[in-house]
């Protein structure tokens, strides 16, 4: 008799076991089926990558190398086109020569960003300068990682002192891109 009891009290564990690793084997698939198969995002993971520039053109390779951060890191890409504003006029005046320049530069990273399945949240900001320009967008943006692409020596745009002054001032991880000599390949508009 108490062998047939310990055999019954076995064969109940095993099949509560059983029934839990079936419990867990559920609930895993379940959670992988509401995130695409996904890993879910993780509290500290990166949420807004910024991409700041200047004029009409970028280096393709900065814009690919965003987009793959974001895409890989389900982050909101955020291009952000600087503008600069005579000290003549008031910061907050009417640029449209400076709009519909930036317009058509976020539209074509844009497209760029949703043929790779990557959400765009863009902005422009003015400022006296450059640097002026991204110090107000570093104060009143939240991001996690800032990509920005190092033109050519003599090149309009964020200069080397420009650069090192985002290195030391950004509150997130800052990667600067600077392409080859022979790579010409940009994203722009003429």
């Amino acid at each position: 008799m108490t062998v047939h009891l310990f055999a019954a009290l076995r064969l109940e564990h095993i099949l509560i076991v059983v029934a839990l690793l079936l419990g867990l084997a559920g609930g895993f698939l379940i959670a992988r089926s509401r995130h695409g198969g996904r890993a879910p995002v993780e509290p500290d993971a990166v949420h807004h990558i910024l991409l700041p520039f200047t004029g009409t053109q970028i280096s393709r390779r900065a814009v690919d190398a965003a987009l793959r951060l974001a895409r890989a890191e389900g982050a909101t890409l955020m291009p952000a086109y600087l503008a600069q504003v005579p000290k003549s006029l008031p910061l907050e005046c009417s640029i449209p020569n400076e709009a519909s320049k930036a317009m058509a530069m976020l539209e074509a990273i844009e497209q760029r960003a949703v043929a790779k399945g990557v959400p765009v949240d863009a902005r422009i900001e003015r400022g006296r300068t450059y640097r002026h320009a991204l110090a107000r967008l570093l104060g009143e943006e939240e991001f996690d990682r800032v990509v920005v692409s190092a033109g050519a020596t003599g090149t309009h745009g964020l200069s080397g002192d420009d650069l090192v002054w985002l290195l030391e001032r950004a509150p997130a991880e800052v990667m600067i891109l600077r392409p080859g000599p022979e790579d010409r390949q940009v994203v722009g508009v003429r």
